[in-house]
C-alpha cells in the first residue's frame, strides 16, 4: 500500500503582462515550486506580453507537501541580484534595521552571488519592536546607492517559531507611487492545477475490478446488448474523459489486450450513424484512446521520424510565407547592391522552402513502415480492416481513418508545437513557428487525402497543390506497406518490452570539484557524458567514447539537489553511492537548466526506488574546509541535516506502468459513475424498446450482470479504503 500525491499542471498563457525589457517587450517563462523549491520551468516566449504555453506537467509528491507557488519570469530578470553596475554585476551589501537602530554588512566587490557569513546582535526591547528589516544594497562610489530588495521579518512570528532559516525572496519597495501597484498592473495567468490524493492498495485488492474488465474486453461486442466501455463513454464527461483513455490504455497495455480494446472501440463506434468524411473527427472515447496509445508507445517513433525535419527547420531559420497578406518584403543581395524582393520572389522561396521540408518528412513518413512498433501497426491494421467492413463502398475511407490518427492527432500537433512532444526545449520564435504551421497544415492536407478541399479554403496555397497531390500519393502507399503485413509480435501486442540495459536517459553534466577518490571524482572540474540505464549511471568524456566508470543502480543512496551557495549555482544535483570499498561518495553535477536538473533527478529517483538501502536524510551543502557549509557539522561522515525526496519525480509518457495506479484511478473515476451507469443503461434499453411504460423512482429493468459485478468489486474497494488509517491532511497554500 503507498500513499501518494499526484500534482497535475497545465500552464496555458498570460496576458497583458508588465514590459520588463528596454524595447517595452519581455520574455516570459513560469517557474513552479513546490514547498519553495523550483520543480518545473516552462520554456521561455521571446518577445511578448500575451505568451502562450500550453505545457502541461504531472508531478508525484509527498502526502505532507504543504503550498504551491507559481511565478511569471522575464528570462532577463534572475531569482539571483539585479546587475546593476556597467560590469553585469554588483556590488551588494546588507543593512539591517530594527528598533531605530541600523547595521551594515560589508560591500562584496563584482558578485550577483554575495556571500557574507556576518552575524549582527540587537537588543530586544520590552514590549519588542515588531519587525526586523533586511535591506540589499548596490554600494557605488560616485553616485546614490541602487535598492536592491528587502526582507521584513516578523519578531512576533519569530518569537514564537524560535528560529527562521531559508531562503527569502527579496520584495520591491513599497514607497513606489500606487498608480505602479495598482490591481491588474502584473497582468494575469490562466492555469489548471489539480491536486490528486491517492492510496494504492496492494494489487489482489483490484483484481476483481481489472479481471472484470478484461472479460468484458475479450468477450467484445454483443448484438442487442448495452456494453459497458458504450456506458462509460456516454457517461464520462469531456473534461475527463483524456485521462480516462489514459488509465484504460495502460492498464490494458500492462493485461497485454491493447489491441482487443482498441479493436472493440472501433467497433463501438462504427456501430453508430457515422458518415464516412466524419469517421473518428470527434473527441470519443475511442478518439482519446488511439491518441493517448500512440503518445503512450510511439514517441520514440515519433522523434524518430519528425526529428531531423524539425531540426532543420529550428536551425536554418528561413522565411517561409505563402499568404500574400502576410508577406514581409525585405532586402536582398551583397554590400553596395541591395534591392527590394518582390512579393512573388519572397513567395516562390517560401514555396520552394515548405516543399523542400515536406519532402523531406514524408521521405522520413515513408521509409518507417519497418520501424514503427508492431502494436501501433497491428492496431492501425484492425481499424484499416474494421472501417472497410463498414464502409466497402468507400475504401478512400479506409486510409483517412488512419491518416485522421496518424497525421491529425500525432505528426501535426507535434510539428506545430515540438516544445510539447519533446522535441525541443525551447517553443519556437514567431517566424519559426510560422514556418511550423505551415508545415504542419501541408501534413494535414495530405493526411486528407483530397488537397483540393484545402485549397478551396485558402486560395494561397494553390502553389503547393501539385507537391500535395504528390504527397498524398505517397502517404497512400506508406498506409498500405504500414497495414499490409501482419508480424509475430515478440512478447505479445502489449506493452512493448525493452531490454534491461535501454537508456533512461543521457546527456553532458558538469562534474564540480570535491574530496573524494575514484574514477569520477578524478574527472572533477570538466564536462562528461552521462548514461543511465536500468543498470548502472555510467559516464565518458563524450557521447561516443569508450565508458570511462560508472556507478551500478543499486550503490545509489540517494539523488538531491544541492543548495544554490555550494557552487554559485541553483541547477546542482547530488548523488551519493557507496564505491567498490564500500565508502561513500558524493558526487556533485550540474545541469544547464532547472528542467533537465528536474528530469535528472526524477529519472534516478525512478530506477532506484526500490534500493532497500536509500538515505532518509542528506545534506544539501558541501563539506569544504572542516565542516558543512549546509548545518556546519565537523563529521564529514555524519547523518544529514535534510530530509530526502526520493518520492517527489516528474512523470512522463516513457515511465514504466503502473497496473495498481491505474487501477485505483479507474477506481476514483468509476466510483462516482455508479448512479449515471445505471441511468444511462435504462435509457439505451428504452430506447431500443426493452423496456416500455414509464419507470418510477428506483424502478427500471434489472442490471445485467456485468453492472451488478461492476458494483461489487467497486464496494469492496470502497471498503477497503476505509479500513485504512486516516491520513492527516496538511494545509495546501496556492500562490500565483
Amino acid at each position: 500500500m503507498a500513499r501518494r500525491s499526484v500534482l497535475s499542471i497545465r500552464i496555458v498563457e498570460g496576458r497583458n503582462l508588465p514590459a520588463k525589457d528596454i524595447t517595452g517587450s519581455s520574455d516570459p517563462y513560469c517557474i513552479v515550486k513546490i514547498d519553495n523549491e523550483a520543480i518545473v520551468r516552462t520554456a521561455t516566449v521571446w518577445k511578448t506580453l500575451s505568451p502562450f504555453w500550453g505545457e502541461e506537467y504531472e508531478v508525484q509528491l509527498h502526502p505532507t507537501f504543504h503550498s504551491i507557488s507559481i511565478y511569471v519570469m522575464d528570462e532577463d530578470a534572475l531569482r539571483d541580484l539585479a546587475k546593476k553596475d556597467r560590469n553585469g554585476a554588483s556590488d551588494p551589501f546588507v543593512c539591517v534595521s530594527y528598533n531605530g537602530k541600523t547595521q551594515e554588512s560589508t560591500v562584496v566587490k563584482k558578485s550577483c552571488y554575495p556571500r557574507w557569513n556576518e552575524a549582527f546582535e540587537f537588543e530586544l526591547p520590552d514590549p519588542p519592536a515588531e519587525k526586523l528589516c533586511v535591506e540589499v544594497w548596490d554600494w557605488d562610489l560616485v553616485s546614490k546607492n541602487d535598492f536592491l530588495g528587502k526582507v521584513v521579518v516578523s519578531v512576533q512570528g519569530l518569537q514564537a517559531a524560535g528560529h527562521q532559516e531559508g531562503w527569502f525572496r527579496l520584495q520591491p519597495d513599497t514607497a513606489k507611487p500606487r498608480e505602479d501597484r495598482r490591481r491588474g498592473s502584473l497582468g494575469s495567468l490562466q492555469l489548471q492545477v489539480r491536486l490528486r490524493d491517492e492510496t494504492v492498495l496492494p494489487s489482489h485488492c483490484y483484481q476483481p475490478l481489472v479481471q472484470l474488465l478484461c472479460q468484458e474486453v475479450k468477450a467484445g461486442h454483443q448484438a442487442g446488448g448495452v456494453h459497458l466501455v458504450t456506458l462509460l463513454d456516454e457517461t464520462t464527461t469531456a473534461e475527463s474523459r483524456q485521462d480516462v483513455a489514459v488509465n484504460l490504455v495502460k492498464l490494458f497495455l500492462g493485461q497485454g489486450l491493447v489491441k482487443e480494446f482498441l479493436d472493440l472501440l472501433f467497433e463501438l463506434e462504427l456501430a453508430k450513424p457515422c458518415e464516412p468524411n466524419t469517421l473518428f473527427r470527434s473527441n470519443s472515447l475511442a478518439s482519446k484512446s488511439m491518441e493517448s496509445f500512440l503518445k503512450v508507445t510511439g514517441m520514440q517513433y515519433l522523434h524518430a521520424v519528425l526529428g531531423p525535419t524539425i531540426s532543420r527547420v529550428f536551425e536554418e531559420k528561413k522565411y517561409v510565407e505563402l499568404d500574400p497578406s502576410k508577406v514581409e518584403i525585405k532586402d536582398v543581395g551583397c554590400s553596395g547592391l541591395h534591392r527590394v524582393q518582390t512579393e512573388s520572389e519572397v513567395m516562390e522561396q517560401g514555396r520552394q522552402l515548405l516543399q523542400s521540408y515536406l519532402g523531406e518528412l514524408l521521405d522520413a513518413i515513408g521509409k518507417s513502415a519497418p520501424t514503427c512498433p508492431p502494436v501501433i501497426r497491428a492496431a492501425f491494421r484492425q481499424l484499416f480492416q474494421r472501417v472497410g467492413e463498414r464502409f466497402p463502398q468507400h475504401q478512400h475511407t479506409q486510409f483517412v481513418a488512419v491518416t485522421s490518427f496518424l497525421c491529425l492527432r500525432f505528426f501535426s500537433p507535434a510539428i506545430m508545437t515540438p516544445k510539447l512532444f519533446h522535441l525541443r526545449d525551447t517553443h519556437a520564435d514567431a517566424r519559426t513557428g510560422r514556418t511550423l504551421l505551415l508545415l504542419a497544415k501541408a501534413v494535414q492536407m495530405v493526411g486528407n487525402m483530397e488537397p483540393a478541399a484545402g485549397r478551396a479554403k485558402e486560395e494561397w496555397l494553390a502553389p503547393l497543390q501539385p507537391a500535395l497531390q504528390h504527397g498524398a500519393s505517397r502517404m497512400r502507399a506508406f498506409i498500405t506497406r504500414l497495414v499490409g503485413t501482419e508480424e509475430e509480435e515478440e512478447g505479445g501486442e502489449g506493452w512493448p518490452c525493452a531490454p534491461r540495459a535501454a537508456v533512461v536517459k543521457e546527456g553532458l553534466l558538469f562534474v564540480h570539484k570535491t574530496r573524494g577518490k575514484g574514477p569520477l571524482l578524478a574527472s572533477a572540474s570538466k564536462k562528461l557524458h552521462f548514461c543511465l540505464t536500468g543498470e548502472a549511471l555510467s559516464f565518458a568524456k563524450s557521447p561516443g567514447a569508450e565508458r570511462c566508470g560508472s556507478i551500478a543502480l543499486a550503490n545509489i543512496r540517494a539523488a538531491e539537489r544541492v543548495e544554490e551557495k555550494s557552487f554559485g549555482s541553483c541547477h546542482v544535483m547530488q548523488v551519493v553511492y557507496v564505491d567498490e570499498a564500500g565508502q561513500q561518495e558524493t558526487a556533485y553535477l550540474q545541469c544547464k537548466c532547472v528542467n533537465e536538473l528536474n528530469q535528472w533527478l526524477s529519472a534516478l529517483r525512478k530506477v532506484c526506488g526500490n534500493n532497500p538501502q536509500l538515505l532518509h536524510a542528506y545534506h544539501p551543502g558541501v563539506f569544504r574546509g572542516d565542516k558543512w557549509s549546509c548545518c556546519h557539522q565537523k563529521d564529514r561522515t555524519g547523518p544529514g541535516c535534510g530530509q530526502t525526496r526520493h518520492s517527489i519525480t516528474l512523470q512522463d509518457w516513457s515511465d514504466p506502468l503502473q497496473p495498481d495506479v491505474e487501477a485505483q484511478r479507474l477506481f476514483q473515476h468509476l466510483h462516482g459513475l455508479q448512479e449515471p451507469l445505471r441511468e444511462k443503461y435504462w435509457q439505451l434499453m428504452e430506447a431500443g424498446g426493452a423496456h416500455d411504460g414509464p419507470r418510477g423512482c428506483g424502478e427500471g429493468p434489472p442490471l445485467p450482470l456485468v453492472l451488478q459485478r461492476l458494483f461489487e468489486a467497486l464496494q469492496d474497494l470502497e471498503r477497503c479504503h476505509r479500513q485504512l488509517p486516516p491520513a492527516a491532511p496538511a494545509p495546501l497554500e496556492l500562490q500565483t
